[in-house]
């Protein structure tokens, strides 16, 4: 016998549905009997990268201050969430409701100074180390007893190198001055240089490794966020070779028509003239 739909229907083309909308078109989808194939195979681990696409969407929308792309980055982001209770609900793992309760609870619990007791007047600094606190409280409630136990092993290599070494120096283990980050990054270039030299192409990309965490651990000390900085400069690169190719092109050039002397010197002509225009 067919499964009658006319109830799902209603919501599913309802406008201005909400989020019930949403979530009866994420349950259409994974329905056994109707719905879509493809949704209905995915896994956790199928669909845990097209999650974090999204979110570097999201985060793509804000650097380029694009509002109206942002919303439809939310979206889809939002549907990312969606799609994961529905699997975990199919499971019998958890529902899209205790998502938002676990979440809701976790901001109250982490708020006190906006939902509890506490003073709100606080500086930015000491808000920031409460929230560390709290989020240790929870850490040990977990039975998370070392102190990079958390850290998602999922997360963009330089990123967690960041917070790997955030979480190390809570316990001391950090050089007290950056001039010893300096010392360790100079060493760090010299085994690389000679591993380069002599050794193997794994150790040269272990050496390679080393140096790009001690690398994480200098912007910490200089209080940047690394991943922001990296990202910042593959956008400025991207502008600027965008340029060399738009002065190549006035001349009736590609890249591959020129060679890397003409190309520095329109890389430097560029850099000027953006550096103009933003004075």
């Amino acid at each position: 016998m067919a499964r009658d739909y006319s109830a799902s229907d209603a919501i599913v083309h309802t406008p201005n549905g909400g989020m019930e909308r949403l979530r009866e078109i994420m349950r259409r989808l994974r329905d056994p009997e109707g719905g879509c194939p493809w949704d209905i195979e995915q896994t956790f681990a199928t669909i845990a990268p097209y999650t974090i696409e999204e979110a570097y969407e999201v985060a793509d929308a804000i650097e380029r201050e694009e509002w109206g792309e942002l919303k439809g980055e939310l979206g889809d982001l939002l549907f990312q969430s969606v799609f994961h209770a529905q699997m975990a609900e199919d499971a019998g793992l958890f529902t899209f409701e205790e998502v938002v309760d676990t979440m809701s609870d976790k901001m109250v619990a982490r708020h006190p100074h906006v939902f509890g007791d506490e003073s709100r007047e606080k500086s930015a600094e000491q808000q920031t180390a409460d929230w560390e606190q709290i989020k240790a409280a929870e850490r040990a409630g977990r039975a998370e007893k070392g102190a990079l136990d958390g850290v998602a092993v999922g997360l963009p290599a330089l990123l967690r190198a960041y917070k790997l070494q955030k979480r190390a120096a809570r316990v001391g283990f950090d050089w007290p001055e950056t001039t010893q980050v300096l010392d360790k990054i100079r060493e760090e270039c010299d085994e690389l240089v000679e591993a380069r030299d002599t050794l193997t192409q794994v150790e040269v990309e272990e050496e390679m490794g080393d140096l790009l965490f001690v690398m994480a651990n200098l912007a910490r000390h200089l209080g940047v966020e690394p991943e922001a900085a990296l990202r910042a400069a593959n956008n400025k690169f991207t502008k600027r070779f965008e340029g060399v190719e738009a002065h190549l092109a006035s001349m009736g050039k590609r890249p591959e028509d020129s060679d890397l002397e003409e190309m520095d010197a329109l890389w430097d002509q560029v850099k000027a003239e953006q550096r103009k225009s933003s004075d």
